[in-house]
């Protein structure tokens, strides 16, 4: 089925589609949908990039995947379905990360636009640095169950996508849970969805095993390394069917050795078949139940061994709790009729020891850090599902705004928000009044980015201020770091270019309070300054912090005298630098008018939290 615009678009927006290059980052729920939109539209050259494999989960929401593309990559796919809308059409699509060095500033500027379809604040931040140093605009989008948003991120003329502090992440990609977790949230939620799959409500789209009798799962993973029909039974036709993970577990009376087999042995091995799923990230190491290590891979973070709850556990200590919390719980669910279930609560003690056992577990199998009890219980939150139609909903209005950029609209590319309940005019798509200019303190998009690092230059390492500052914190990829008061190179994104002195602490390489590090990404073309004050952290506080705004480091005294100060500026000048940036920047943005008194908030904006732009597409 081809796509034709003659006719539906005026001729100038459709030359200017025929005429872009576009780049799609992300090929999920969003990206299916996007992607058929482009297509329809009349876009001719667009590219694709995604890292992921397509998971069983996926199928409901992710319409251009089927059953027979499960294991394979979903930009791959995701060109091919796309292609059978319109086979004219040029696709290119990347197996991979966009994080990675092969996608520099250059990749970047070749294209009209970038449109983010991203589920992970790492690459949505690197993205934006990477379109802010080309100069190429980009439409940033995401959704959390019935809400969405999509936003315009042009440098200069509006905010960028870390302008704003943003909340906790609350949601997570279901393959990632199932097949490739990178962090320990996501090894809590998995063993969240084996509780319930074990002893709660089960939902068929949170099954935490991946399913070893997918005849296109095992053709693609090859030699299949389970061998076991424990999950399965044959039906009178030959058929086989899958059973439930409940109906498996009371079959053999929810035995604890025969549990910990499975989900972290077997379903493990089979994991490792799938070769595609590990040529860029490091395998996971199955357990054996007789041959479990005694020593935790970290410290106990608690010298009184009374003190369960503030200690990391060893692998042996998690498979005894996980033993222990099993037969309890199954003596629980036995309590109870027929047909009802266990509910979880992070305050009910076996359920909590068993959440946390299992975390630890999956944890030391992909290599992430555990955590104590303590952390799993204060972590452990809930998941907000996907919704297609709200993806669909979300992709459409990308499109909208990819037409008005393309015209040189971008004026008119306010932010739009997807709300479940209609405002006072019942519109559930509401947009922002005009467009929300550049932070003035923004550590990213501002003229002279800095922050302030708070931390105790006695104990923080080198290592620790690459890794979990630099890389971690702040999302950079590869940072050069300079002392300024010396010239003295302290990290080098170049191999063997300095020595490595990762665990010396900061102090002995002259790293004090008030002391000015000139910090360089060459991939991300960013350049940051970080002034570092000695700062010990109480105890049940971070080890740092990272400040963007200098203000909150004032006297609160000289704070006072500033805004007042401020205050009396504004009365006089806050008009005549709206009226500048609407000349220059905005040119047909109009000013809007100051809010009458007694109306709502509701009435005069649109819907707005704390997670804004951080609506993450699962």
């Amino acid at each position: 089925m081809a796509a034709s615009i003659v006719g539906v678009l005026d001729d100038d927006l459709r030359n200017a589609i025929i005429n872009s290059k576009v780049l799609v980052v992300g090929a999920g729920g969003i990206g299916c949908e996007l992607l058929k939109n482009l297509v329809l539209s009349g876009f001719n050259d667009i590219e694709v990039i995604d890292l992921d494999t397509i998971d069983v989960s996926n199928l409901n929401r992710q319409f251009l995947f089927h059953k027979q593309h499960v294991g394979k990559s979903k930009a791959a796919v995701a060109k091919e379905s796309a292609l059978q809308f319109n086979p004219k059409v040029s696709i290119k699509h990347y197996h991979d990360s966009i994080i990675s060095t092969d996608y520099n500033i250059n990749f970047f500027k070749k294209f009209s636009l970038v449109m983010n379809a991203l589920d992970n604040r790492a690459a949505r931040n690197h993205v934006n640095r990477m379109c802010l140093a080309a100069d190429v605009p980009l439409i940033e989008s995401g959704t959390a169950g019935y809400d969405g948003q999509v936003e315009l991120i042009k440098k200069g003329m509006t905010r960028c996508y870390e302008c704003e502090p943003k909340a906790a992440q609350k949601t997570y990609p279901g393959c990632t849970i199932r097949n490739t977790p990178s962090e320990p949230i996501h090894c809590i939620v998995w063993s969240k969805h084996l509780f319930n799959q074990l002893f709660g409500e089960a939902d068929a789209d949170q099954d935490v095993s991946p399913d070893t009798e997918d005849p296109e799962a095992a053709a693609d993973a090859g030699e299949n390394a389970l061998k076991s029909k424990a999950n399965t039974i044959k039906e009178s036709n030959g058929n086989v069917e899958r059973k439930s993970t409940r109906h498996w577990a009371q079959e053999c009376d929810y035995d604890p050795k025969k549990l910990f087999g499975k989900f972290f042995r077997d379903d493990i091995k089979y994991l490792l078949s799938m070769d595609k799923l590990w040529t860029k990230r490091r395998p996971p190491t199955p357990l054996n139940w007789e041959e479990l290590p005694d020593a935790v891979a970290g410290t106990s973070q608690s010298e009184d061994p009374g003190l369960k709850d503030l200690k990391i556990w060893s692998i042996a200590e998690c498979a005894k709790i996980f033993a222990v919390s099993v037969e309890k719980l199954k003596i629980e669910l036995k309590k109870l009729a027929e047909g009802d279930h266990l509910i979880w609560d992070k305050d009910n003690k076996e359920a909590m020891d068993f959440v946390a056992a299992c975390a630890n577990i999956r944890a030391h199998i992909f290599g992430i850090p555990q955590k104590t009890r303590f952390d799993v219980k204060s972590m452990a939150g809930n998941i907000i599902p996907a919704i297609a139609t709200t993806n669909a909903i979300i992709a459409g209005v990308v499109v909208l705004q990819a037409f008005r950029v393309l015209q040189n609209q971008l004026s008119k590319c306010q932010t739009v928000y997807l709300r479940l309940k209609p405002n006072h005019r019942k519109q559930i798509l509401v947009p922002e009044k005009y467009l929300i200019p550049p932070k003035k303190n923004c550590y990213i998009c501002s003229e002279k980015p800095e922050v302030t690092l708070l931390a105790n230059v006695n104990k923080m390492t080198v290592k620790e201020l690459e890794e979990a500052v630099l890389k971690k914190a702040l999302n950079m990829a590869a940072p050069d770091v300079i002392l300024d008061s010396t010239g003295m190179v302290v990290i080098s994104s170049e191999e063997d270019e300095i020595e490595k002195c990762d665990e010396k602490v900061l102090s002995e390489l002259g790293i004090k309070d008030g002391c000015l590090l000139k910090v360089d990404d060459f991939l991300q073309n960013y350049e940051l300054t970080v002034y570092v004050n000695h700062y010990e952290a109480p105890k049940d506080e971070p080890d740092f912090k990272i400040i963007a705004d200098p203000s909150q480091l004032k006297p609160k005294e000289e704070k006072e005298k500033e805004e007042k100060s401020n205050n009396v500026k504004n009365d006089f000048s806050s008009s005549g630098k709206k009226r500048k940036l609407d000349e220059k920047s905005l040119k047909t943005t109009k000013t809007p008018p100051p809010k009458k008194k007694g109306k709502s908030v509701e009435e005069d904006e649109p819907f707005r939290d704390d997670n804004d732009i951080d609506l993450i597409e699962l």
